[in-house]
Protein backbone atom coordinates (compact mmCIF):
# COMPACT_ATOMS: atom_id res chain seq x y z
CA UNK A 1 0.00 0.00 0.00
CA UNK A 2 2.28 3.37 -1.54
CA UNK A 3 -0.11 5.42 -0.31
CA UNK A 4 -2.96 5.77 2.11
CA UNK A 5 -5.46 8.61 3.33
CA UNK A 6 -5.57 9.43 7.12
CA UNK A 7 -6.79 11.55 9.81
CA UNK A 8 -5.49 11.70 13.63
CA UNK A 9 -7.64 13.21 16.39
CA UNK A 10 -9.95 14.64 13.56
CA UNK A 11 -6.59 16.80 12.13
CA UNK A 12 -5.80 15.94 8.84
CA UNK A 13 -2.14 17.66 9.60
CA UNK A 14 -0.97 13.83 10.08
CA UNK A 15 2.47 14.42 9.19
CA UNK A 16 2.79 16.87 12.20
CA UNK A 17 1.81 13.93 14.33
CA UNK A 18 4.25 11.59 12.82
CA UNK A 19 7.69 10.82 12.14
CA UNK A 20 8.83 8.15 10.24
CA UNK A 21 12.17 6.76 8.42
CA UNK A 22 13.34 3.64 6.59
CA UNK A 23 13.61 1.70 9.84
CA UNK A 24 10.24 2.54 11.79
CA UNK A 25 8.06 5.10 12.45
CA UNK A 26 6.52 6.89 15.59
CA UNK A 27 3.07 7.59 16.49
CA UNK A 28 1.50 9.62 19.60
CA UNK A 29 0.74 7.20 22.39
CA UNK A 30 -2.53 7.39 22.39
CA UNK A 31 -3.19 6.74 18.48
CA UNK A 32 -5.51 4.27 18.32
CA UNK A 33 -4.94 0.74 17.35
CA UNK A 34 -6.49 0.98 13.48
CA UNK A 35 -4.06 4.31 12.43
CA UNK A 36 -1.11 2.07 13.92
CA UNK A 37 -2.09 -0.78 11.33
CA UNK A 38 -2.66 1.58 8.57
CA UNK A 39 0.75 3.27 9.26
CA UNK A 40 2.35 0.30 9.24
CA UNK A 41 0.93 -1.28 6.28
CA UNK A 42 1.75 2.03 4.23
CA UNK A 43 5.69 2.25 5.20
CA UNK A 44 5.75 -1.09 5.85
CA UNK A 45 7.85 -0.56 9.07
CA UNK A 46 7.44 -1.44 12.77
CA UNK A 47 4.97 1.94 14.01
CA UNK A 48 6.53 2.51 18.02
CA UNK A 49 4.51 4.76 20.22
CA UNK A 50 5.57 7.61 22.06
CA UNK A 51 5.89 10.93 23.11
CA UNK A 52 8.49 14.34 22.78
CA UNK A 53 8.75 17.11 26.04
CA UNK A 54 5.26 15.64 26.62
CA UNK A 55 3.89 16.54 23.53
CA UNK A 56 2.20 14.58 20.69
CA UNK A 57 3.64 16.50 17.66
CA UNK A 58 6.30 14.18 16.95
CA UNK A 59 6.91 14.82 13.23
CA UNK A 60 7.46 18.59 14.14
CA UNK A 61 10.32 17.91 16.97
CA UNK A 62 12.18 14.97 15.60
CA UNK A 63 14.54 15.01 13.02
CA UNK A 64 16.22 12.08 12.33
CA UNK A 65 17.38 8.87 9.26
CA UNK A 66 18.10 4.93 9.39
CA UNK A 67 21.24 5.88 11.19
CA UNK A 68 19.83 8.01 13.93
CA UNK A 69 17.29 10.73 15.79
CA UNK A 70 18.06 13.41 17.42
CA UNK A 71 15.47 14.87 20.16
CA UNK A 72 14.94 18.36 21.64
CA UNK A 73 16.48 19.28 24.92
CA UNK A 74 12.80 18.95 26.64
CA UNK A 75 12.77 15.26 26.45
CA UNK A 76 12.73 13.50 29.54
CA UNK A 77 14.34 10.60 30.34
CA UNK A 78 11.99 8.37 30.31
CA UNK A 79 11.48 9.21 26.63
CA UNK A 80 14.85 9.12 25.13
CA UNK A 81 14.95 5.61 27.10
CA UNK A 82 12.11 4.90 25.18
CA UNK A 83 12.55 5.98 22.11
CA UNK A 84 16.01 4.65 21.83
CA UNK A 85 15.08 0.69 23.13
CA UNK A 86 12.09 0.73 20.84
CA UNK A 87 13.76 1.79 17.52
CA UNK A 88 17.24 0.52 18.06
CA UNK A 89 18.75 3.71 17.31
CA UNK A 90 21.07 6.13 18.69
CA UNK A 91 19.66 9.27 20.06
CA UNK A 92 21.28 12.54 20.52
CA UNK A 93 19.40 15.61 22.48
CA UNK A 94 19.93 19.29 21.20
CA UNK A 95 19.45 21.73 22.99
CA UNK A 96 19.31 25.19 21.16
CA UNK A 97 15.89 27.52 22.34
CA UNK A 98 14.69 26.48 18.66
CA UNK A 99 13.95 22.66 18.58
CA UNK A 100 10.73 21.95 16.50
CA UNK A 101 13.69 19.94 14.82
CA UNK A 102 11.32 18.20 12.27
CA UNK A 103 10.54 21.89 10.86
CA UNK A 104 13.83 22.70 10.58
CA UNK A 105 15.76 20.28 9.29
CA UNK A 106 15.11 18.25 5.93
CA UNK A 107 16.79 14.65 5.99
CA UNK A 108 17.18 11.46 4.32
CA UNK A 109 20.37 9.19 4.78
CA UNK A 110 22.50 10.87 2.13
CA UNK A 111 21.91 14.23 2.81
CA UNK A 112 20.38 17.82 5.03
CA UNK A 113 19.39 20.98 3.92
CA UNK A 114 19.12 23.67 6.79
CA UNK A 115 18.48 27.08 6.83
CA UNK A 116 21.07 29.98 6.25
CA UNK A 117 20.61 31.12 9.76
CA UNK A 118 20.57 27.90 11.48
CA UNK A 119 22.71 27.52 14.68
CA UNK A 120 25.89 26.01 13.74
CA UNK A 121 25.70 23.48 16.84
CA UNK A 122 22.48 22.31 15.10
CA UNK A 123 24.47 21.65 11.71
CA UNK A 124 27.48 20.02 12.88
CA UNK A 125 25.04 17.59 15.41
CA UNK A 126 22.75 16.55 11.88
CA UNK A 127 26.16 15.62 9.76
CA UNK A 128 27.71 13.98 13.01
CA UNK A 129 25.17 12.09 14.48
CA UNK A 130 22.81 11.77 11.24
CA UNK A 131 26.19 11.01 9.15
CA UNK A 132 24.98 12.87 6.11
CA UNK A 133 26.41 15.92 4.02
CA UNK A 134 24.61 19.17 5.53
CA UNK A 135 24.00 22.14 3.25
CA UNK A 136 22.17 25.26 3.85
CA UNK A 137 19.62 26.75 1.69
CA UNK A 138 15.84 27.64 1.27
CA UNK A 139 12.65 26.36 -0.05
CA UNK A 140 10.43 28.52 -1.49
CA UNK A 141 12.84 31.31 0.02
CA UNK A 142 11.47 29.74 3.27
CA UNK A 143 14.40 28.85 5.59
CA UNK A 144 12.26 26.42 7.34
CA UNK A 145 13.39 23.49 4.94
CA UNK A 146 11.70 21.05 6.89
CA UNK A 147 8.03 22.06 7.11
CA UNK A 148 8.52 22.67 3.42
CA UNK A 149 9.42 19.13 1.78
CA UNK A 150 9.20 15.56 2.13
CA UNK A 151 11.88 13.37 1.71
CA UNK A 152 12.83 9.78 0.96
CA UNK A 153 16.12 7.67 -0.94
CA UNK A 154 13.49 7.90 -4.24
CA UNK A 155 12.42 11.53 -4.54
CA UNK A 156 11.74 14.68 -3.29
CA UNK A 157 7.87 16.57 -2.58
CA UNK A 158 8.52 20.62 -1.96
CA UNK A 159 6.44 23.76 -2.17
CA UNK A 160 4.39 24.64 -4.44
CA UNK A 161 6.41 28.08 -4.41
CA UNK A 162 10.08 26.66 -4.32
CA UNK A 163 11.80 28.72 -7.06
CA UNK A 164 13.60 26.68 -10.45
CA UNK A 165 16.82 27.79 -8.86
CA UNK A 166 16.03 25.64 -5.48
CA UNK A 167 14.93 22.55 -6.72
CA UNK A 168 17.96 22.15 -9.19
CA UNK A 169 19.86 22.93 -5.34
CA UNK A 170 17.88 20.07 -3.79
CA UNK A 171 18.23 17.74 -6.72
CA UNK A 172 21.84 18.07 -6.57
CA UNK A 173 22.29 17.60 -2.82
CA UNK A 174 19.72 14.83 -2.14
CA UNK A 175 20.84 13.83 -6.09
CA UNK A 176 17.48 12.42 -6.57
CA UNK A 177 14.19 13.86 -8.85
CA UNK A 178 12.14 16.78 -7.31
CA UNK A 179 8.93 17.80 -8.34
CA UNK A 180 6.30 20.01 -5.85
CA UNK A 181 2.90 19.98 -5.04
CA UNK A 182 0.57 20.33 -2.26
CA UNK A 183 -1.65 18.77 0.60
CA UNK A 184 -4.64 18.72 2.19
CA UNK A 185 -6.43 20.44 -0.74
CA UNK A 186 -4.15 23.22 -1.78
CA UNK A 187 -1.75 23.61 1.61
CA UNK A 188 1.52 24.20 0.39
CA UNK A 189 3.92 22.66 3.45
CA UNK A 190 4.23 19.44 2.49
CA UNK A 191 5.69 17.87 5.33
CA UNK A 192 2.49 18.77 8.00
CA UNK A 193 0.09 16.82 5.68
CA UNK A 194 2.68 13.77 4.93
CA UNK A 195 4.75 11.49 6.77
CA UNK A 196 6.77 9.23 4.61
CA UNK A 197 9.48 6.97 3.79
CA UNK A 198 11.23 5.01 0.36
CA UNK A 199 8.56 2.64 1.18
CA UNK A 200 5.16 5.06 0.92
CA UNK A 201 3.43 7.59 2.63
CA UNK A 202 0.35 8.50 4.76
CA UNK A 203 -1.47 11.68 3.39
CA UNK A 204 -3.59 13.87 5.51
CA UNK A 205 -7.83 12.73 5.13
CA UNK A 206 -8.33 16.23 3.01
CA UNK A 207 -5.38 15.49 0.27
CA UNK A 208 -7.53 15.40 -3.53
CA UNK A 209 -6.86 12.62 -5.65
CA UNK A 210 -4.70 14.55 -8.10
CA UNK A 211 -2.36 15.89 -4.70
CA UNK A 212 -1.95 12.18 -4.24
CA UNK A 213 -1.08 10.82 -7.20
CA UNK A 214 1.54 13.77 -7.78
CA UNK A 215 2.87 13.04 -4.16
CA UNK A 216 3.28 9.06 -4.79
CA UNK A 217 4.79 10.38 -8.21
CA UNK A 218 7.13 12.39 -7.06
CA UNK A 219 8.55 10.51 -3.78
CA UNK A 220 8.91 7.68 -6.54
CA UNK A 221 6.35 5.18 -4.79
CA UNK A 222 3.92 4.18 -7.46
CA UNK A 223 4.35 0.47 -7.70
CA UNK A 224 6.48 0.18 -4.57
Amino acid sequence: MPLSRISLYGNANVGAFIFATDRCALIPNDAPASLEREVSEALEVPVLKATVGGSVLLGIFIVGNSKGIILPGTSSDEEISAISGATGLPVALYSGKKNALGNMVLVNDNAALVGPQADPSLIDLVSEHLKVDVKTGTIAEIAMTGVCAVVNRRGLVAHPMTTDAEVKELAELFNIPVDISTVNCGFPYVRVGIAANSNGAVVGSATTGPEMARIESSLGITGV
